[in-house]
Order: structure tokens, then sequence, then C-alpha cells
């Protein structure tokens, strides 16, 4: 199978070179690519959100196998929905899925299912392949499409998925990918998800959902976050750091009704 870009030409170009040239202006040349369990990136439209995501990317080795895991914006298919057969296609090329990382998921999980209706015009995770294409051409990936889980759904699913990890005996980054705050003033966003933040880099799972469950933050990917938390403490993660937070005000210059995006890596 494979799937067909939904938000090329929206959220990012179509064209090939200019979307790579919009990329590689978002890469940090410098920057010393260090090992990572997971990393938070967010999914608007590039012009908005694409620094974020290329801050944090440029700073992570991309092994061979990535598992992407996003918020289901559409209401579709499965809660837990992963994609191992076939390919997933960008303006930069096809990107084969991870058959056996899928495998060992699907072994495991009884909440996790071969889906890929979820996936069909999901945005959340087809924006982090193409940035990811530019770091590394031959990854292997994995999409894990995420709606209505319970806090004990997202722990469980994060240690099924740290036992698939082991069991392959090689390195996988999770991606979470989730915008923060949405359509607040950009002084309310920042107050809001300065809390949801502070659980990320507690490396506290539990206290990140119920935060923004509790406090009612508007931040999209709470559930893929929380199970690539629950995730990386299950291998032995030890520390968080923010990259980076902005808010939409900074393109536009109105900071009166923002979505806020963070960045950040957890090793």
């Amino acid at each position: 199978m494979l799937r067909a870009p939904a938000v090329a030409g929206r959220f990012y170009p179509g064209h090939p070179q200019e979307l790579r040239a919009m990329i590689e202006g978002f890469l940090e040349p410098a920057a010393q690519p260090a090992g990572a369990l997971a990393a938070v990136c967010p999914h608007a439209g590039y012009i908005f959100s694409g620094a974020v995501a290329g801050k944090v990317l440029s700073r992570v080795q991309i092994p061979r196998r990535v598992l992407v895991m996003g918020p289901n914006h559409q209401g579709l298919g499965q809660r837990a929905a992963l994609m191992s057969r076939g390919a997933w296609q960008t303006p930069l090329g096809a990107v084969q899925l991870d058959a056996k990382l899928g495998t060992e998921i699907l072994s495991r999980s009884a909440l996790a299912a071969e889906d890929s209706l979820a996936h069909q015009y999901e945005h959340s995770l087809e924006v982090q392949v193409p940035i990811l294409q530019c770091l590394r051409e031959d990854f292997l990936l994995t999409p894990l499409c995420l709606s209505l889980l319970s806090f004990a759904e997202c722990e469980q699913l994060g240690r099924d998925i740290a036992g698939a990890i082991q069991a392959l005996g090689e390195p996988v980054l999770m991606v979470a990918s989730t915008d923060m705050t949405h359509y607040e003033s950009a002084q309310q966003a920042q107050a809001k998800d300065s809390k949801a933040l502070e659980a990320i880099l507690a490396l506290d799972p539990q206290g990140l959902y119920r935060t923004v469950t509790g406090l009612r933050i508007s931040m999209c990917g709470v559930l893929p976050t929380t199970v690539a938390l629950a995730a990386a403490l299950e291998l032995g993660a030890t520390a968080a750091e923010l990259v980076a937070y902005t808010n939409s005000g900074a393109v536009t210059g109105d900071t009166r009704e923002v979505v806020a995006y963070a960045g950040l890596i957890i090793k």
C-alpha cells in the first residue's frame, strides 16, 4: 500500500526542490546530533512551526527506525491505528514502513491495530516525514495515530512500545507530534503551556495527562506525548530538554489569538 500525501501544497510545499530548500532553512548546520529516545515536535504549517521541528530534529541522531505518533484530528479509524506495510509518499520520495517494528508492537499491544483509514487524511504525522527525510533518506517509518485514550491505556501502550523496541535490540527514535495551546492570547497560552512543559521536563507522563485534562489545555498531541514519555521511561530516560517554544504570532504579528508550538528532546 502506498499512502499519498494529504497536505502537500498546503502545510508544506508540494514541489520537491522548494520543499527541500525550505526544510534546509529550518535545520541547524552547526548542530551536533546526539542520541535520543524521543523528540516532541509541532505539526502546523511549516511557515509557523517548521523552524521548531527543524531545530529539534537537527540535534538528534536519526536512527534507521523512527516511530512517529500523532493525534487523530479526523476521527477516523482505530484509537491506536498503526501502519506497518507499504510506504508513505512525500514530494521527496517514498518512505518504507517498518514491518518488523510494527509487528513487534502489534504482537504486544491489545490496543494497537493495523489500520490505514486513520492515516488517510491526517496531517500530524505526515508533516514530520519530509524533515526526517532531509536528515536521513533511508529511515524506516512506523506511523501510529492516537485518539480517545485514558492515562492507563497511554501508559500500557508506552510499555508495549518499549518492549517492542527492546526486542529489536537497536535504536528507535520516537517522535511525538503535537501543537500546544490553540486560539488563546500568547500570554494565556504561555501560562497554560508552561504547566504542561513542566510535566514533560519532569518526565512525568501522568502529570502531563492530568495537567492537560485538568486545566483544559488544548494540546492536541497530549496522547502521543504521554505515550512517548511512558515508553521513554521504560527505556531508561533520565532527562528532557526544552529546545524551543513559540507561537503563530511570531509570524503573523497578531498575539491576541495564537497557536503555540514547543520542541523537546527526551534522552
